[in-house]
C-alpha cells in the first residue's frame, strides 16, 4: 500500500501557484504538451499549430514540448492569477497535484505543499482516485509518442 492509502486532501484555492515559477530551478516551472494539448489549445486560441508552436512553446533536448517561460510565470497566467486557458489546460495542469512524480511522502510534504496551499485542504482523494489520475496522466503523454 502507498504512503497514502488514506487518501489525500486537496482543493484548488484558485491562487495560481501551481502556474507560477518558484526560482530559477524550479523543477515546477515546465508544462509539457501532449500532441493532443497541442490541438486542444490551438483550436481554443484560434491559432496555426506552427504558430502556436513558435509563439508559445519550446522544445527540450528530449524532444518533449513545453509552454515557454517568457515573464517567468506561465505566458497564460493572467494579471489576475487566472488561467486563460482553462477549458483546455494541459493534462499536466489537470493533474496537478496528482502526478506519479509527487506521489513521494518528502516530495509531498516538501516542495509540493511548498507551492501549492491547497495541499491538505478540500475534499479526501482516496488512493485509487488518486493512482488514476497519475495513471491517467502518464498514458495521455504515453499514448502521444
Amino acid at each position: 500500500m502507498p504512503w497514502y492509502r488514506d487518501g489525500l486532501r486537496f482543493g484548488c484555492i484558485d491562487c495560481g501557484g501551481c502556474c507560477r515559477t518558484h526560482g530559477q530551478d524550479d523543477e515546477y516551472a515546465f508544462v509539457y504538451l501532449s500532441g493532443k494539448d497541442v490541438d486542444a489549445i490551438c483550436a481554443h486560441l484560434g491559432l496555426e499549430r506552427i504558430d502556436f508552436l513558435n509563439q508559445h512553446c519550446r522544445h527540450d533536448r528530449d524532444g518533449w514540448v513545453h509552454l515557454s517561460r517568457v515573464k517567468g510565470d506561465c505566458n497564460f497566467l493572467n494579471a489576475e492569477g487566472r488561467c486563460l486557458i482553462y477549458s483546455v489546460r494541459p493534462r499536466q495542469c489537470d493533474a496537478w497535484p496528482f502526478w506519479t512524480e509527487n506521489l513521494d511522502s518528502a516530495r509531498w510534504h516538501g516542495p509540493v505543499k511548498d507551492c501549492c496551499p491547497g495541499i491538505g485542504r478540500g475534499r479526501l482523494y482516496t488512493a485509487e482516485e488518486i493512482d488514476k489520475i497519475a495513471t491517467d496522466r502518464d498514458a495521455w503523454y504515453d499514448d502521444d509518442e
